[in-house]
């Protein structure tokens, strides 16, 4: 199978690699069937099964000839019960007492521990504590020097190693862990196309991690997980440090309540949308296809909206990582993405240029205009040339849907550009020369089908008289074919 970047959906698809995708001929067929990028979560597992993965990915990009990307996924300062007394699982009704004790083991069966070590000093009286994102709910009812006794308002089945989320509560715990930092270098090391960290809470913690990435002359792109309060309250000032934001539904609809979490994803594609960062919607997103073959209504609406919101991609994350069915939840999703996007095509383009501190002032003039006469001259296709990807982000931004082609000689810029809407990556061998660049851009897309005889075609490239700088708009039209 050959996939048709042409006629795919605009929205990008990341897709968590786990047991149920691992094997590699599965991972193939995630991207010939939309997947852009493999997301490692290292949350689980270790470096040596992060480098296994890697390698099945390389050699994926070679029999699918596509530059699928690779996000790792920081597990970040997550809070985690220790392990129970005794036989698991412990059910807890209303009223039930539970107690946080030090130390790594409880004495009794209502006693829980915890992996951070100043979970007791931290918790006050009042305070809320949930477990399992949210299932079950207890608030602090006395605290005492070594133990913080809570009563359970919720419900639910505790068990070890359960996440502990408490909202509302100021913990001074660092945003990278030497895990996180160990892991970072190591995708470094290991040319990881964008790095996400968990649980940000200021602008600094995402410049830490980029002057981290800087020190090792690394190029990730840094992607800024947006699942805490507290970033919700400084959300303008992480996006302008970040290169990309992820809206991570599960924490953030624990640390604020659930019925505010569409306005916060809402708020947070809209602030990422002025500030021309590609934003990532994620967690739950077509759950019910964990053990199911079709998704609920519910769901399909879910990706539906953030679709029509501005999100640059949508994330699956269990649905393909130990779902039964993760291929089909990557053929739901590119159907989804699809329908909707035809809605999008009557919405009017932003008519302004809007100027990016990546590129200069002449590249976005020309990329803005390009699209526009684009449309005014029924294209077939636009081409973008590109060295770090700068000015292909630029135009996605823009929302124009004749189909763009990303080129570039450089095997990691084609791969950023799989989180770029609506940017199709195709590597070409001569970006120097407009002449040689038109009619390999032509020979490829006459060769598939793409292109035919009086197409037109608006390039976006330079003439090197600027440096660094895009200043040449070109409209090509493809010549009749010699017998």
């Amino acid at each position: 199978m050959t996939r048709n970047t042409l006629g795919e959906a605009r929205t990008k698809i990341v897709a968590t690699v786990g047991p149920a995708c691992e094997d590699e001929s599965i991972l193939a067929e995630l991207v010939n069937h939309g997947v852009d990028i493999f997301r490692i979560n290292a949350a689980h597992g270790t470096q040596a099964d992060y480098a296994r993965v890697l390698e099945k990915i390389v050699r994926v990009r070679e029999k699918t000839d596509f530059p699928v990307g690779v996000l790792l996924d920081l597990a970040g300062p997550k809070i985690r019960l220790g392990t129970l007394f005794d036989q698991e699982p412990l059910d807890v009704e209303i009223g039930t007492e539970v107690t946080f004790v030090r130390g790594e083991t409880p004495k009794s069966r209502y006693e829980l521990t915890s992996n951070y070590t100043k979970l007791i000093d931290e918790l006050n009286l009042a305070d809320r504590v949930m477990l399992a994102d949210g299932m079950i709910s207890m608030q602090v009812i006395e605290k005492q020097k070594d133990a913080v006794r809570c009563e359970v308002n919720v419900r639910g089945t505790i068990r070890s190693k359960q996440g502990i989320n408490l909202p509302g509560t100021s913990l001074s715990v660092s945003s990278m862990r030497p895990e996180d930092v160990d892991n970072a270098l190591w995708a470094a090391k290991n040319h990881v196309d964008f790095i996400s960290l968990s649980f940000v809470r200021s602008a600094q913690d995402v410049l830490s991690l980029k002057n981290l990435l800087a020190s090792m002359d690394a190029t990730a792109l840094v992607i800024a997980k947006i699942e805490k309060r507290e970033a919700l309250e400084q959300l303008e000032e992480i996006v302008d440090a970040a290169d990309g934001v992820m809206v991570a539904r599960g924490d953030l609809g624990v640390e604020i309540d659930v019925a505010d979490t569409p306005v916060a994803q809402k708020r947070i594609i809209q602030v990422c949308r002025e500030k021309l960062k590609p934003v990532i919607v994620a967690t739950q997103m077509l759950e019910s296809m964990h053990h199911n073959r079709r998704p609920t209504r519910a769901e399909a609406s879910d990706v539906a909206n953030a679709i029509l919101d501005g999100a640059d991609a949508c994330m699956l994350s269990g649905e393909t990582a130990i779902g039964d069915y993760p291929v089909i939840a990557v053929d739901t999703m590119n159907k989804i993405m699809l329908s909707t996007e035809k809605l999008l095509k009557t919405q009017p383009n932003e008519s302004k240029t809007r100027f990016f501190s990546r590129v200069h002032p002449v590249t976005s003039a020309v990329t803005h205009n390009a699209a526009n006469i684009a449309e005014a001259i029924e294209a077939k296709l636009v081409v973008v040339a590109s060295r770090s990807g700068g000015t292909a982000w630029v135009k996605a931004k823009q929302r124009n849907y004749i189909p763009t082609l990303g080129v570039s000689d450089s095997d990691h810029t084609l791969r950023r550009m799989c989180l770029f809407w609506g940017i199709m990556p195709h590597k070409v061998q001569n970006l120097d020369n407009p002449e040689i660049l038109m009619d390999e851009v032509t020979a490829w897309g006459v060769s598939r089908g793409i292109l035919s005889p009086g197409d037109r075609v608006v390039y976006v490239t330079g003439t090197g008289l600027l440096h660094n700088t895009h200043n040449l708009l070109v409209v090509h039209e493809v010549p009749p074919i010699k017998s």
